[in-house]
């Protein structure tokens, strides 16, 4: 796992990651950094949440122009659906790196995780 200072070191770099996410907030709440440690407590590596969070924000910034504009979101549990996808996903570490790219690309100002080498999923 990727959290190198025990768990209120793990709970902060998930909830920074969150923080910089492209549509949401830019805040936490008291409901997030519970799941993060809850999330900590699962043995979820830092690098599976940063990537289920560029998998739903790229989701979310490339669609149609013409499609309706999408709320911010509020609350780190939106992503826990894409959480258990990536942990699903058989892909190449590459793959995330692309979709960051593409959030690059698509005029983000914020950029979630840190270029590191990692395992397919991020588990490590």
């Amino acid at each position: 796992m990727d959290d190198h200072g025990g768990q209120e070191e793990y709970i902060r770099q998930v909830l920074e990651a969150y923080r910089q996410t492209p549509g949401t907030m830019g805040t936490v709440r008291r409901a997030d950094r519970i799941l993060a440690a809850q999330l900590y407590q699962r043995g979820l590596s830092v690098k599976v949440i940063e990537n289920a969070l560029v998998l739903a924000a790229t989701r979310r910034l490339i669609r149609p122009a013409d499609a309706p504009p999408l709320g911010a979101i509020r609350s780190l549990a939106y992503f826990l659906p894409v959480i258990e996808e990536v942990l699903e996903l058989r892909v190449g570490p590459d793959y995330f790196d692309y979709l960051r790219h593409k959030l690059t690309r698509a005029g983000s100002s914020r950029s979630i995780g840190v270029q590191r080498p990692h395992d397919a999923a991020g588990r490590g």
